[in-house]
C-alpha cells in the first residue's frame, strides 16, 4: 500500500505544481524498471544487456 500512497502524493505533486512535463519522464523510468525486472530470469536478457 505504501506504493500507491507514494504514487498519489507523487500525482498531487505534480498537479498542484503544474509539473505534468514530470509524467512522461517518470513513465519511461518506470517501463525500464519493469523491462529489467521482466528479463532478469528470460532467454531474452542477454539480447537486452547488449543494447545498454
Amino acid at each position: 500500500m505504501a506504493r500507491i500512497e507514494f504514487l498519489k502524493e507523487l500525482w498531487d505533486f505534480m498537479r498542484v505544481r503544474k509539473r505534468y512535463w514530470l509524467a512522461p519522464i517518470i513513465l519511461i523510468f518506470m517501463l525500464f524498471g519493469l523491462l529489467l525486472i521482466f528479463t532478469e530470469t528470460s532467454v531474452v536478457a542477454p539480447f537486452i544487456y547488449t543494447l545498454f
